[in-house]
Formats: structure tokens, C-alpha cells, sequence
């Protein structure tokens, strides 16, 4: 068999071995003769722009080679004598990437910047994460001369809500002259990104690369059985291309000649058609789900719950709660070996639960499962026993180390934020060595660390986000399932979705062969940016900035979109007006009263039910014990008498003895309108409803007061009694009335009221007043939309000068002294830091204090804790986060004013165990009564430190403030925090 050269002709052999001798002459060819590959197609379109002098943007799948993009940058810098900087969005991808770095480039090139650590920081290459670089930004730092290149890796993360608003930042105050490199997951509208990139950077090339190095298979576990989720067999990769050409890769349908379409269609449908296997396994499960609650005995089942007081969930009743069917469900250990035997470790399980991460290994372990070779076995020791060799031994129950450590000599781990970092990364080295062959990965583990696999399993689709449980998107199950398959290892990568009662194959089936991730901005100006704005460019320029952001360019490019609507719409509300005219005279003013009286008659309705409502609740507030009631409606039919009142003005609920001897509470949705006394009856002093006899009397005195009021007739007793009547005509009700009235008169005398096509005019007229509707609101979006950014700054700004951050000068807004202090502390809560400093809440407290204290600032509990503030440590302690508090209420009211987003309420779930570890206790203690993994507990102590360690460097500050931040931070830099200084 001939080789492709040996097929070529003498001109094209000849041309061939021209471009290679042309691109080894070039930094790329010398860059590429370093690379142990070759390089694909998009990473030299890429490579070659950045070599022209051009900004890139690069997006393309996880596991691509985006990377290597990056790194041809650094290589650029080092050979042009400037510096490149690395940015990452969490430190362990730091971490990583400065390991690779090094062994490169050599220790001696590469630094790492994270907030709390430094290493070798004016190297000519530093990996930092993305808030590092921003605040040397604002800090005018003079680490940042003599750079040249910046790669913003995972730049995507833009859009993160919390965090996303740095990488704008970064990218809009980087100098110009530095060229910037964006690696990015797929995301569908990479060209409005690679737009804007172009507007604020320079020229900038977009190269969008779909290729998956290695394809990837689609599968459902069903048991311990492997199911494929498509009927014939396609990777990812073909089926996105398919998706991609039915929607013309933007959602919206291609437009292709009438002939092509059946031809397409059918291609479509042929590919994408999900196993009849699964098909079928989904209609058996509805049909029991439906059968055990609607079937033979569901009724009575349900009858039986509801007596037994049992509340059914929000959930009950779908089709996720139903029973599974047999053999369709299996168990974690039963999952593993499933994969085993089909050859498809290493596997990532992604569980979207730390606590079912833990779960999950210790259900192996239970099960006797083991993954390892003792050669592999003696391994992992080796590293396990190395990483744990500073632990002091008297932490190592507390961490769980000892489970954690067998666990991993069985091939077995989990992987989520509330590991301790050294745990975290041991895990993440020893599977990309292979030896640990299954790791349980909250989607933390998606976020760009690199640790590929063979497989993955996504145990359901559905993930809590904070506040409520939500289906994973498109976007989301391609970063999990981009995790499957390692270049130049795997063939190909296989992405497993658990079977669960209730998954819909299709929906799943659309999942899978989608790749629409869109990159949408969450920038909003912070009082720390548009204090160091005004400062670094004055209030005007600092407002142009602003609105060259990413999500001010969303918002223009979006009001383009609605100003087409709003012409389209004026166009066709032309055409109805012409349509409605009338000869006999003004139709429009004839459907603008029609319009207006139905408008009254609604309102009227509405008045009157609210009015009836009124009248219930003051009926029902107002009835005393002894009173006797009729009510006419319900379970509680019949008469009863109040035993007692309850004067609750929002919905009263008085308890009553009914005819039948039941003491009940009745409220607004037990009666049919207001209640009005018919009689009035003595309780005795001693009544006790839990007597039968007691209420065996009372219901007999019940029963003569009904027939004696029936017999007297419905106007005994009437006298001074409220009727409904005086309630319909209250709150305006009379003048409602009078203005239907006026209204009908106006249309009946209206020349138009004659016409006979009245009717047909008449629809004509409610089309265009509802398009006119629509266009208005159209209209009022346009104008929210334009300047949005610009207005929330000006908005901030307005704050900072309340507060006497900002004052007005002879050129304008200046920075005040205690501006200049709010300049330098970043945070969520940047603004209550510094008004809390000013105000004096860290003078009166020691160091173990001022560390607690501090936490207030930082911590952020996963659930809202909400209730009292606990007792804190120390007097000292309790008035200075009475400071904190104060400040807090009065910025809180600021912002409501200014409508502004409102700074969250300082939360004590830290202070204890800070308090507790700045003191020098141990781990367990720092720990005990909390719900604090020790994982965590690291990383909210590195950043109180972060914190402290801006506060001691604030301009202005006490020099014993300085003083005891860094004595706090001595306090708090001990024993298992300490020795996780170079994880996340």
C-alpha cells in the first residue's frame, strides 16, 4: 500500500517540502518541533495568528489541545524578551498548569500568583488566577511592565454569575500592546464574543474548532446492562454535526432549497433515532407509574395517606417517583463492575452531591470491591504516606484519612470542594497516572482540571443550584461527558447516563447531540471597579469604559434585534388601522371607549371580589365566643358557635363547635362569604371541648338558638350590623360604577355604534390595540436596555459619594482618602469592609478576634442559616460585629434607595471555628458542632487570610491594625492550613 507521499506527484511532493522548510524558519515550526505531536488544523490557524501580531479566540471541545495555543504564547514571549502571564479560575488549575510550566520552562521561568501564595512572582512567566491579575491591574503593579502575551484560560467562565464579572474587567484594562489569548469550551456564539473582542483588543481571530480528538459514544446503563442511546451507532461528534445542520447552528432552521429538504430530514431522523430498546423501557414505566396511581387501588391508597396525615412532596406523582421496573436499577459497586467488564476504566461518576461522593466510595468499599495490582497497590502507599507526612497524626481520624487511604489503594476516590487540598490533589495525580481507576466528582471536577478518562457516568440529570433542584443543560452535560476518552491513550471515549424511573430517552436523546453553550455576560459594576475607575480615568472616561463591556454589547446587539421588531410591528399596526376605518366616523376613538369599558368592567369585578374578601376577613375577625354562625358552603355545612375568636388581620381563623359536635378552625376557604352572627349563646365558664359531655350540651344550646333565630326570621338582630352591601360600594366601588356608566353612553352615542360592519372593524381594532400593546413594551425594553451598565454606574457612584468616598472637586468627581482605602480591598463585600474599618470595628479586639471578626466578611453559607446572631466569644468581639451589623443595615437601605443589587447580610457560621483555630486548638475541637468539612475550614481560613492581608496593606490604615492582621494571619497560618498551600 502506497503512503500518501509516495501518491503525490514531483509538483506537489515539491510544494509540500516547501511549506515545511517555510514553516521551520518561523517560530511556530520551531515551537512545533518541540511538541511530541502534531499539531492539528485549528491549534496552527490559531498559532499563526497570534505569530502575526493577532489577538485569537479559541473554542473547541475539553480535551482538544486549546492549551497548546497558550503555551506557543509563552513561547513567543520568552522568545521576544517579554512576559507572559497564565490566568486559570481556580487555583488547583494554577497549581497544575505551573507543574507543567516548570517542567518546560525549568522552576527558575515560571512563578504562581493565587492570592495566598507566591512563588517566584516576576518571573517571565506566571500562572495566576484571573482576580490576581485584575487587582495588579487597579494597583497599577510593576509586575505587569514588560508584558507581552495573556492567556486567559477557560474564559468562558465569564458568565459565572459570582465570579464572572473579572474576566470583563481583565480584558478591558489589559494594554492595549498586550496581545490576548482567550481559550474557551464551545459556546454557540463565538463570534458576538470574538465581535467584541475585536471592538476592545484589537484584531483578534476566532477559530472555532467541533472536532473531538477522540470520538465519543452515547450509552444508557440500565442495570448492569450497557444500552446504546441511539438506534445506529454515531459519535457525539457526528450527531452535533447533524443537530448543526438541521438548526443552522444557531436554533433557527437553515434556509436550503424545497428538493434538499426531504433528503436532510430524513438523514436527521435516521441518525438521531433513539434505541427502540430504550423507547420501549420508557412506555413500561409509564404505563406502571400510571397504573400504581390511577389503577386498581390507587384511590383508596391515596385516601389512606391523606388520614394519615402524610403531606405528599412537591415531587410526588411524577414520573421520576415512580417504582423502578426489575433489573433496571443497580448499585454503585454494581455500576463499577458494569464498566469494568466492558474495558471502560479509568471512569469519572459524576454525583452532584459531596456527601453521595463519600457515600458512594465507602458502598464500594462495603462491597469488597477492588480495582488495584499490588504493584499499583504499593504505589499509591507510596504517594498517599508522602503527601500525608506533615499531617500532624492527631488530625488524620479527624480528616478522614484513614478510609480516604484505603479507598485509594482499591482504585477508589471522590473528588469535591469539601476535600482537604492535599487530599484533592493526590486524587487528581494519581488518576491521571492510572491508578486510581474510579474517582465519585461533583461538577466542580468539569471546570478544566485536567484529569480525562476513559468514561463517564452521569448518575441523573438533574443538579441543585443553590436554590433549587434544575435539569442539567446542553451546555453543562458537554462539559461533563468532554471529560471521556484521553488522547493518545483511548480509541474512543464513552459518556453513560444512569437509567432512573422517569428518564425520558428523547430528552436525553436531544442532550447528547447538541452542543449550544451560550456565553452570556454577567458584568455589573462593583463599588472596588468604579471607585478605582473614576480614580484611574475620571468619571466620564470611566463610564465610556463601561460601556464597551461585554454585556452593554449583548444589550446594543439586542436592541438592534428589537428595533427591527418595533418597525415591523409599526408597519402591520398601519395596515390594521386601514383595515378599521370607518365612514361613519372615528373608529379608532369608538374602539378606544370599547376597550376602556371592558377595562372598567374588569376592574369593577376585581373591586368587588376584593371588597367581598374584606368583608369575609372582617366578618371572621370580628365574631366573639358565643356567637352563632351559618355556613353555607363545604365540609363544615350547617350552623356552629364560635368558641374562640382570633382577631388575625390577614386570614382569622376562630375555632367553632359544629352541629354535629366537631371542633374545627374556620377560615376564608370554609365559607362562601362574609358571617354574620343569626344568635348569641352563653359558654359556660368551665367549657372543655375535650369533654364529650361539654360538647354534647353546647351543641344542644347550638341547636335551640338555630331554630328560635330561623323562627324570628333573617332581620332579628340586624341592627347595627355591617351589610355586604355597605362593603361592594366601598374603596371607590361608587365611582367605578358611574364611570361604566358614562362609558356605555359614550359608545351608544357614538356614529360608529350604527355601522354595519361594525364587528369586522371591531377585530380589527383589538389586533392593533394588542400589537400597540406589544410594541410598547418592545419600546420600553429598548430603552432599559441602552446604557444599562452605564446607568448602574452612575448609580453606584451616587453611593460613594453618599458615603464620602467620592467628593465633587473643581475637575470633577475625586477620590477621597477614604476612597483610596475602598480601592484597595476586594471582595464581595468591599464596601461593608471598608465602612466597617472606618468606623472603628477592628480597634477594640486582639488578634484571635480580629480573625473571627473578619470572617463575618468572607464566609458565605451553602444554606441559609438565617435566625439570631450566636453569642460571640468575647464582649470586645459581640460590639465590634454590632459595628459591622449597623453598617451593614444602613448600606443595605442605601442601596434599596439607589436600586441597586443589596450586599448580602454578614453570616457567623465561621466565627467559632476561627475564633477556636486562631487559639491554637486542634482540628477536631475547630471542627466539633459543626457542619464544616475540613476542606472547606481550609479554604474559607485562606480566605479570611486573603482578606487580612489586604486590610494590613489598606492606605491610612492603624499601624496596629497592620500589625495585628498579620499577627492574625500568623495565628490562622498553622497545621493543616499551612501545609495546603499550593492546592486549591
Amino acid at each position: 500500500m502506497s503512503t500518501p507521499a509516495e501518491s503525490m506527484s514531483p509538483a506537489e511532493r515539491y510544494a509540500a517540502d516547501a511549506r515545511r522548510r517555510a514553516l521551520a524558519k518561523t517560530e511556530l515550526g520551531a515551537f512545533a518541533a518541540t511538541v511530541a505531536f502534531p499539531l492539528d488544523p485549528f491549534q496552527i490557524e490559531a498559532c499563526r495568528a497570534l505569530e502575526a501580531g493577532r489577538g485569537v479566540l479559541v473554542a473547541a471541545p475539553t480535551g482538544a489541545g486549546k492549551t497548546i495555543v497558550g503555551e506557543f504564547a509563552i513561547h513567543l514571549a520568552l522568545r521576544q524578551g517579554l512576559k507572559a502571564f497564565y490566568t486559570t479560575p481556580i487555583k488547583a488549575l494554577s497549581n497544575q498548569k505551573y507543574a507543567e510550566l516548570c517542567a518546560i520552562h525549568g522552576v527558575e521561568r515560571v512563578g504562581l500568583l493565587t492570592g495566598d501564595t507566591t512563588i517566584n512572582g516576576e518571573a517571565p512567566v506566571v500562572v495566576m488566577t484571573t482576580e490576581v491579575l485584575r487587582n495588579m491591574l487597579y494597583a497599577d503593579s510593576d509586575t505587569l511592565a514588560g508584558l507581552g502575551y495573556v492567556v486567559m484560560d477557560e474564559v468562558h467562565y465569564l458568565a459565572d454569575r459570582f465570579r464572572g464579572a473579572v474576566w470583563e474587567e481583565v480584558i478591558i484594562h489589559l494594554p492595549r500592546d498586550v496581545r490576548l489569548v482567550s481559550l474557551s469550551a464551545t459556546v454557540s456564539n463565538a463570534e458576538e464574543f470574538g465581535a467584541w473582542l475585536d471592538t476592545v483588543r484589537g484584531e483578534t481571530e476566532i477559530v472555532v474548532s467541533e472536532h473531538r480528538p477522540v470520538p465519543l459514544w452515547q450509552h444508557v446503563l440500565v442495570g448492569r446492562q450497557l444500552v446504546d442511546l441511539f438506534a445506529t451507532r454515531q459519535s457525539f461528534e457526528a450527531l452535533a454535526d447533524v443537530h448543526d445542520r438541521d438548526t443552522g447552528g444557531e436554533g433557527e432552521p437553515p434556509s436550503s432549497p424545497p428538493s434538499a429538504a426531504p433528503r436532510a430530514e430524513a438523514s436527521v431522523s435516521e441518525l438521531t433515532a433513539v434505541n427502540p430498546e430504550l423507547v420501549e423501557l420508557g412506555r413500561r414505566e409509564s404505563q406502571q407509574l400510571y397504573r400504581g396511581r390511577f389503577g386498581h387501588g390507587g384511590r383508596a391508597r391515596r385516601r389512606e395517606e391523606r388520614q394519615r396525615g402524610e403531606k405528599q412532596s412537591p415531587r410526588a406523582g411524577r414520573p421520576g417517583d415512580a417504582p423502578p421496573l426489575p433489573g433496571t436499577r443497580a448499585s454503585r459497586p454494581q455500576m463499577v463492575q458494569a464498566l469494568e467488564r466492558r474495558g471502560l476504566l479509568p471512569a469519572i461518576d459524576f454525583i452532584f452531591s459531596r456527601a453521595g461522593c463519600d457515600a458512594a466510595v465507602q458502598q464500594c468499599l462495603d462491597a469488597g470491591l477492588d480495582l488495584t495490582t499490588p504493584a499499583e497497590k504499593a504505589e499509591i502507599t507510596a504517594a498517599v504516606d508522602a503527601a500525608a507526612v506533615d499531617i500532624p497524626s492527631a488530625d488524620l481520624p479527624v480528616l478522614g484519612f484513614w478510609a480516604w487511604r484505603e479507598g485509594l489503594q482499591r482504585g477508589l476516590a471522590a473528588h469535591h470542594a469539601g476535600l482537604l487540598p492535599t487530599f484533592k490533589e493526590t486524587v487528581e495525580k494519581l488518576f491521571a497516572a492510572g491508578l486510581v481507576k474510579v474517582v465519585f466528582a461533583t461538577e466542580t471536577l468539569a471546570l478544566g482540571i485536567n484529569m480525562p478518562a476513559k468514561s463517564v457516568l452521569i448518575e441523573k440529570l438533574e443538579k441543585f443550584n443553590g436554590e433549587a433542584h434544575v435539569d442539567i443543560t446542553a451546555g453543562e452535560y458537554t462539559q461533563l461527558t468532554g471529560r471521556a476518552g484521553r488522547r493518545g491513550i483511548d480509541v474512543e471515549g464513552h459518556a453513560v447516563v444512569q437509567w432512573r424511573p422517569g428518564l425520558d430517552p428523547s430528552a436525553l436523546a436531544g442532550l447528547a447531540s447538541r452542543r449550544t453553550y451560550p456565553l452570556n455576560s454577567s458584568f455589573r459594576p462593583t463599588y472596588n471597579m468604579s471607585i478605582n475607575l473614576v480614580a484611574q480615568f475620571g468619571r466620564e472616561r470611566a463610564r465610556e469604559i463601561l460601556e464597551s463591556s461585554f454585556a452593554q454589547f449583548q444589550a446594543d446587539r439586542s436592541v438592534v434585534g428589537l428595533a427591527r421588531q418595533v418597525r415591523s410591528r409599526e408597519e402591520s399596526l398601519a395596515g390594521y388601522e386601514k383595515a378599521m376605518t370607518c365612514h361613519l366616523g372615528d373608529f379608532g376613538e369608538y374602539s378606544r371607549i370599547r376597550h376602556e369599558l371592558s377595562e372598567a368592567e374588569k376592574a369593577a369585578s376585581r373591586q368587588a371580589g376584593r371588597a367581598r374578601r374584606s368583608m369575609t376577613v372582617d366578618s371572621l375577625a370580628r365574631l366573639a365566643p358565643g356567637d352563632v354562625v351559618e355556613i353555607g358552603q363545604g365540609r363544615l355545612a350547617g350552623s356552629a358557635v364560635v368558641l374562640t375568636s382570633d382577631p388575625n388581620g390577614r386570614e382569622p381563623r376562630p375555632q367553632v363547635l359544629t352541629f354535629d359536635r366537631n371542633i374545627r378552625r374556620i377560615g376564608l376557604h370554609d365559607v362562601d362569604g362574609p358571617l354574620e352572627p343569626i344568635a348569641r349563646i352563653r359558654i359556660p365558664k368551665h367549657f372543655d371541648a375535650k369533654r364529650p359531655k361539654d360538647r354534647r350540651d353546647l351543641a344542644a344550646s347550638l341547636r335551640h338558638a338555630t331554630e328560635r333565630a330561623r323562627l324570628e326570621g333573617p332581620d332579628a338582630g340586624a341592627q347595627g350590623r355591617r351589610s355586604r352591601r355597605d362593603f361592594a360600594f366601598a374603596g371607590g366601588y361608587q365611582d367605578t360604577e358611574k364611570r361604566i356608566t358614562d362609558l356605555r353612553r359614550q359608545l351608544r352615542t357614538h356614529p360608529c355604534h350604527g355601522c354595519a360592519e361594525r364587528e369586522d372593524h371591531a377585530r380589527w381594532a383589538e389586533r392593533w390595540i394588542k400589537l400597540r400593546r406589544e410594541t410598547d413594551r418592545l419600546v420600553e425594553q429598548i430603552q432599559g436596555r441602552t446604557n444599562t451598565i452605564a446607568k448602574t454606574f452612575d448609580r453606584v457612584c451616587d453611593v460613594l459619594e453618599s458615603y464620602g468616598a467620592l467628593a465633587q472637586g473643581a475637575a470633577g468627581p475625586e477620590v477621597t482618602p477614604f476612597g483610596q482605602q475602598l480601592r484597595r480591598i476586594y471582595g464581595d463585600k468591599d464596601m461593608l469592609t471598608a465602612l466597617s474599618l472606618r468606623e472603628g470595628a477592628f480597634e477594640d479586639v486582639d488578634a484571635a478576634e480580629l480573625a473571627a471578626l473578619v470572617s463575618i466578611l468572607v464566609y458565605q453559607a451553602k444554606r441559609e442559616e438565617g435566625g439570631l446572631t450566636p453569642k460571640m466569644p468575647s464582649i470586645s468581639l459581640d460590639v465590634a460585629v454590632d459595628v459591622v451589623l449597623r453598617e451593614w443595615s444602613q448600606l443595605e437601605d442605601a442601596e434599596e434607595q439607589h436600586r441597586l443589587p443589596r450586599t448580602s447580610e454578614p453570616e457567623f457560621g465561621l466565627v467559632w471555628p476561627i475564633y477556636k483555630w486562631a487559639r491554637g486548638r486542634e482540628l477536631q475541637n475547630v471542627l466539633s458542632g459543626t457542619e464544616l468539612a475540613a476542606g472547606d475550614f481550609v479554604r474559607w481560613v485562606r480566605q479570611v487570610i486573603d482578606l487580612l492581608d489586604q486590610l494590613a496593606d489598606v492606605p491610612g490604615t492603624d499601624r496596629r491594625i497592620s500589625r495585628l492582621c498579620h499577627e492574625a494571619i500568623g495565628l490562622l497560618r498553622r497545621g493543616v492550613v499551612a501545609y495546603s498551600s499550593l492546592s486549591d
